[in-house]
């Protein structure tokens, strides 16, 4: 499960660069933790390219209080309220890296060994006068495991187009291995024995 992530002024800057916008003042609103329910940017492909938006985290649930954060890449295309926000209006969500919590609830962090940016797969829709999105997940892969049993799906910088814009890519993304995640932590609880 993906619950928070974290967007710095550098990360903002690149993914800037890749939709073409560039815009000082949107780097200092995207940087910083994010949360559900609040608003980022993510990668969208209206009008046949790539482009920058702004939209909430999370689908309101009709019945229920809260909202519906992250959706299960084996089952996406098979829940209805998911199927067709999947398979016709598909998003990247840009981050530095995402936080998960271990059993003694102590944060861990996440983020790619070989790029300054994680892309994870998303997807989004329209309730009221705005557009929500959410984070695809999958089962946990060997470095996140050992912390948590599932992770956002990750998508390599070169498979951004192929996520957004081509239908066959989507089953293989769904089901792709994901690569090796850098995990670290701020600090180590130490427990003192006297």
């Amino acid at each position: 499960m993906c619950g928070r992530y974290y967007i710095d002024s550098e990360t903002a800057e690149k993914f800037e660069k890749i939709t073409g916008k560039t815009n000082r003042a949107a780097n200092r609103e995207h940087s910083g933790d994010v949360c559900p329910s609040q608003y980022a940017a993510v990668i969208t492909g209206r009008n046949n390219r790539l482009s920058l938006e702004e939209m909430k985290w999370g689908f309101p649930q009709y019945q229920k209080k809260g909202m519906l954060i992250n959706a299960r890449a084996e089952t996406v295309l098979e829940r209805k309220i998911f199927r067709d926000s999947v398979l016709n209006r598909r998003c990247v969500i840009p981050a530095k890296l995402f936080y998960e919590w271990d059993a003694s609830k102590t944060r861990v962090s996440f983020r790619h060994r070989d790029d300054s940016v994680l892309y994870m797969a998303g997807f989004y829709n329209r309730f009221g006068d705005e557009d929500h999105f959410i984070i695809i997940t999958a089962e946990a892969n060997p470095s996140v495991r050992p912390v948590h049993d599932r992770m956002p799906l990750i998508l390599e910088s070169s498979e951004l187009q192929s996520w957004i814009f081509d239908n066959q890519f989507l089953e293989y993304a769904l089901h792709k291995q994901m690569t090796a995640l850098e995990r670290f932590q701020e600090y180590e609880q130490q427990t003192l024995f006297l």
